[in-house]
């Protein structure tokens, strides 16, 4: 154990799969140098296991990049393409923690995001919401759930997603930087769960 073990309140230690249905995994990256354009992932797995220590917790997910959704299908289809996330040749993108510390009130999760078939550390600060009984299970103890919030940032360059145009006056059609929005939603596993 860590030497300032870390307290959650009603915190349940576990396996927990990612619930797709009542998760979101978005991003924002600034248009026109102007505003910001927003996107999500409808497709995407992951797990949680939680550890009796919560820094010796860790997380691991896949996400479909075919998936992307920013509420308009031609830009969509330009992102799948080889301008952006060449999903023919790199479907999805994977994230693995390497570990969890304390960072003032909230945590920080320290990982490796994998897209492209480029590896680079993406730390994400992460937050706790909550543990809970899953109300409208059979046995509600059995599909516990929990709550979590993660933000974070990547330069896109970093991954080889380089595509980008000049704008009249100055300055660049996308911005550089993308900002990362989880919202996650995990359920306990209970042995014979598949």
């Amino acid at each position: 154990m860590t030497a300032d073990l870390v307290e959650i309140p009603g915190y349940v230690e576990g396996a927990w799969a990612i619930d797709p249905v009542h998760s979101e995994v978005g991003f924002a990256v600034r248009h026109l140098m102007i505003s910001k354009i927003r996107g999500r992932f409808t497709a995407f797995a992951g797990q949680i296991v939680t550890a009796a220590d919560p820094l010796l917790s860790s997380v691991t997910a896949t996400i479909d990049l075919t998936s992307v959704d920013t509420a308009n299908a031609q830009r969509d289809d330009h992102i799948r393409s080889a301008d952006f996330f060449e999903v023919d040749r790199y479907p999805t993108m994977t994230y693995r923690s390497s570990g969890l510390r304390r960072d003032g009130d909230g945590f920080v999760l320290d990982g490796e995001l994998t897209l492209k078939g480029v590896t680079r550390p993406v730390p994400l600060r992460l937050q706790a919401n909550g543990f809970g009984p899953d109300p409208f299970a059979a046995d509600p103890f059995a599909g516990a759930r929990a709550g979590f919030t993660a933000t974070g940032e990547i330069d896109r360059m970093d991954f080889g997603v380089t595509y980008n145009g000049p704008i009249p006056g100055g300055g660049m059609a996308l911005g550089d930087k993308v900002q990362i929005y989880l919202e996650i939603e995990a359920v306990l596993q209970v042995p014979g769960d598949s």
